[in-house]
């Protein structure tokens, strides 16, 4: 009997030391692009597919030489100029897309990730 009661004690211990995750005091605004079409042509596309394969511009690489290839794709284009898409499967775990974005950094590319919205079906 007693050691029930020791348990229950050590459960309501332990829930009440527990934090909740709350960041409901963070203020942030999402970021926008006033105009999509403004952004331009990119000058490398990066793509994660269903297999989390990296791809860059359409040729599979391995992630650990993504950020070379990309410092020599955007050599001396000046900043702001260096945009850089990145297209992810929606399946894709971060390990996957991770390192990507990371090699997009530290390549100085100007990154932008390419999500398409979905338009509600007709009649909704």
């Amino acid at each position: 009997m007693a050691m029930g009661d020791i348990a229950f004690l050590l459960l309501i211990f332990f829930i009440i030391l527990a934090k909740a995750v709350d960041d409901s005091h963070v203020v942030w605004t999402p970021a926008e692009i006033p105009d999509p079409e403004a952004v331009g042509s990119p000058l490398a596309s990066v793509a994660i597919d269903v297999d989390e394969a990296t791809h860059l511009n359409g040729e599979e690489i391995d992630p650990a030489s993504l950020s070379a290839a990309l410092k020599e794709i955007l050599s001396d284009t000046p900043p702001g100029k260096r945009t850089v898409f990145l297209k992810v499967h929606h399946e894709a775990k971060a390990g996957s897309f991770q390192p990507a974005i990371e090699a997009i950094s530290v390549a100085g590319g100007d990154l932008v990730h390419i999500v398409e919205q979905h338009q509600a079906e007709e009649g909704q």
